[in-house]
């Protein structure tokens, strides 16, 4: 069955990075668009970054994270990474990952990892 496994958060100052990795299995992952959510307390569920698959992927990202995130994947270990540098308060969410480019393509969700931004 379809399965993610994120990790790499943690609580950081502002300005600082973290690197996000999503394990996944279950499906063709090199066939697929991939994306990073983020849901912070009280709010929906957003879309920070998507990632086309193929040889030569290309990128999107939302307006906020732009110029800061950075979404790559290795399509032999089935993975996703999120780079994020100069982290602001706003990053703190905790950040899933999924297939699809506007929603999520599949039902199944990971157990997301925490990203904290905090002096």
């Amino acid at each position: 069955q379809v399965q993610f496994v994120e990790s790499g958060g943690g609580l950081v100052q502002p300005g600082g990075s973290l690197r996000l990795s999503c394990a996944a299995s279950g499906f063709t992952f090199s066939s697929f668009v991939m994306t990073w959510y983020r849901q912070a307390p009280g709010k929906e569920r957003e879309l920070v970054a998507t990632i086309t698959g193929g040889p030569a992927p290309s990128t999107n990202y939302a307006d906020s994270v732009k110029g800061r995130f950075t979404i790559s994947r290795d399509n032999l270990k089935k993975t996703l990474d999120l780079q994020m540098n100069s982290l602001i308060p706003e990053d703190t969410a905790v950040y899933y990952c999924n297939a699809g480019r506007n929603q999520p393509f599949f039902d199944s969700w990971g157990q997301g990892t925490q990203v904290t931004v905090s002096s």
